[in-house]
């Protein structure tokens, strides 16, 4: 590869039967402090002598980088928005005004989607990009995968998207071949590509792998249990820590199912979920500091069992497009601060994003929690739900309306009662009150290779 950069690690054959793919992983925890505050003084001294951005930023702020030295001192810089981001980027593309590196040393570009219809361009210089790949690797060794597995690859393949090529690098760096297809290629040929290899684990969108199962005997003629895959990885979207969604994986593919959570801001993916599967765990400590953030009184809280939160990240070691206390929008639940496996890293599961929250009389609800619950619910419904947000904002003081597909094999006569038992569910688990209409099985598209969408801003012309 050019510049030199290596896409195997040198050590990626001797990882297999290793308990970490990295030992930071298992460190004491005052052990991986000291780690993360030397790499932040680094990050500060850097960005101080390349970001015009940060300068500009923290000198509004009355903060000096060098003042911060330790994980408390960041409590005094200001956050970093994505509409911030967004005005960098316009102001000098294509990465905006918060690039730390020349040119000259940018490698390689990723893309998110962003809110506003202009994707989000972040530059890679060889470093943040050999980081990526380790990053990468460590997530998916903590999720099961191993140097020489085939991997089937049903995220989609497209360049830009940091589930494409960036997971494909990161797969290809600790040793394991992923099987190029992508879900842009459709299920068909995902499913013929999986019995053609065997591949030992599938990565991909949890909703997206349960179209694969569920296609897997039209296209093949025999249930996709059957193909031998062992491990499902999931991530891209809320659903893989739902226990329900969770059980439907593993029974449709025969196979123990993992979870992972990254984003195209600080790497492709960072926290992941060991064999426990009790949530996933930072295992990245030394590239990307964590804090959790109380939305409702804005103060950052220490991470203990059963705290939740926004997660601010800041990145360490970066380069081209650093962040300093980035606001995630990625709202969690810790579930532990202990685990079996050894890893010391804190154990999350996301239960939605900040911007994807809306308020429902005082309450704060999550859409995709909504799904956990309709999930729980099959065969009586069939899993698929929309929320209908046909109002300002994200706050409305009505019932909240939703769209719920009955069971397939259900017929009209059971909609009353079914609509009754989805509201009082609602009712009693997330405090919100629902005015839920059911409707018929496969009114919604299936899923597809793109990040389900659970929200709708307008009443859909239904039969």
């Amino acid at each position: 590869m050019q510049h030199g950069m290596r896409f195997r690690r040198a050590d990626a054959g001797a990882k297999a039967n290793d308990r970490f793919w990295h030992e930071i992983e298992g460190m004491p925890l005052d052990e991986v402090r000291r780690i993360q505050e030397e790499r932040l003084v680094e990050q500060m001294a850097y960005l101080k002598a390349n970001s015009p951005f940060y300068q500009d930023k923290f000198a509004a702020a009355g903060v000096d980088f060098d003042e911060i030295r330790t994980i408390e001192d960041l409590q005094r810089l200001p956050f970093t928005y994505k509409t911030e981001i967004r005005e960098s980027l316009s102001a000098e593309p294509p990465f905006g005004r918060h690039r730390a590196a020349p040119m000259e040393d940018i490698i390689q570009m990723q893309a998110s989607s962003g809110t506003t219809g202009s994707p989000s361009y972040v530059a890679l210089t060889e470093s943040d990009a050999e980081m990526w790949h380790e990053m990468t690797a460590r997530c998916f060794f903590a999720n099961g995968v191993r140097p020489g597995d085939m991997v089937l690859h049903a995220f989609s393949l497209a360049k830009g998207f940091v589930g494409g090529i960036p997971v494909m690098q990161g797969l290809q760096y600790m040793g394991a071949i992923d099987v190029p297809v992508g879900a842009d290629g459709g299920a068909d040929r995902l499913l013929r590509a999986c019995a053609d290899t065997r591949p030992r684990c599938v990565v991909g969108a949890p909703n997206f792998v349960i179209h694969l199962a569920e296609k897997a005997e039209e296209v093949l003629g025999a249930p996709v249990s059957r193909l031998g895959v062992e491990r499902v990885v999931v991530g891209g979207e809320p659903g893989g820590g739902i226990p329900a969604i969770r059980a439907k994986i593993e029974k449709l593919w025969g196979a123990k199912c993992t979870e992972m959570l990254g984003g195209t801001d600080l790497g492709v993916t960072y926290w992941a979920e060991c064999d426990q599967q009790s949530g996933m765990h930072m295992v990245n400590m030394d590239y990307v500091l964590t804090e959790l953030l109380d939305p409702e009184t804005g103060k950052i809280i220490p991470w203990a069992e059963g705290a939740s939160g926004e997660m601010i990240y800041t990145a360490l070691g970066r380069r081209a497009s650093p962040l300093v206390r980035f606001r995630s929008g990625d709202f969690i639940e810790v579930l532990d601060t202990t685990c079996a496996c050894g890893r010391t890293g804190p154990k999350i599961r996301c239960t939605g994003r900040t911007d994807d929250m809306l308020i429902v009389r005082g309450a704060n609800v999550f859409p995709s929690a909504i799904n956990s619950i309709v999930n729980e619910m099959v065969p009586q419904t069939n899993g698929v739900m929309r929320v209908v947000a046909d109002f300002e904002g994200h706050t409305t003081q009505e019932a909240l309306k939703i769209i719920v597909e009955r069971g397939p094999d259900r017929d009209r006569d059971g909609d009353a009662d079914l609509k009754k038992k989805i509201e009082q569910r609602l009712r009693d688990a997330l405090v919100f009150r629902a005015d839920v209409r059911i409707v018929d099985a496969d009114t919604f598209e299936k899923p597809g290779a793109a990040k389900v969408a659970f929200v709708l801003r307008k009443y859909p012309d239904l039969p």
